[in-house]
């Protein structure tokens, strides 16, 4: 029951596309001005880190008494879901940069969307 109320969860197409470009911009830094990273990344994210940014920012969302997600919540999810998606070269490893620090620098980048709160922005009711 609860993942079906999850699933209810509206996510703006403005936070898909915040989560499309941070993956994206972990597989090609450089399209992205991220051009002095790109040498520490062997393999980005795959589009299924998008698929589960977006998943567990449902997912916090509704934990967080919502029944719409925001920007704050794909960012907050943004590390646990791509730390581990961010394979990281030896040089990487060698100048003793994590995939954190590499997150941290596409995530600094990456411009957070306004989402306007609309009709889906009502909060869920627990009565």
């Amino acid at each position: 029951d609860l993942q079906k109320e999850t699933d209810r969860v509206y996510v703006d197409p403005a936070l898909i596309e915040y989560a499309v470009r941070m993956v994206t911009a972990s597989r090609q830094p450089k399209d992205f001005g991220l051009k002095e990273i790109e040498h520490y990344i062997m393999f980005g994210g795959s589009p299924r880190a998008s698929i589960n940014l977006i998943l567990t920012a449902r997912a916090l969302a509704f934990v967080r008494g919502r029944n719409y997600a925001l920007p704050q919540d794909v960012l907050d999810m943004a590390y646990d879901v791509m730390r581990h998606r961010i394979v990281l070269t030896y040089e990487a490893l060698s100048d003793n940069v994590s995939s954190d620090d590499l997150l941290k620098s596409i995530l600094d980048r990456i411009p957070i969307p306004v989402v306007p709160l609309h009709e889906h922005a009502n909060l869920r009711s627990d009565s």
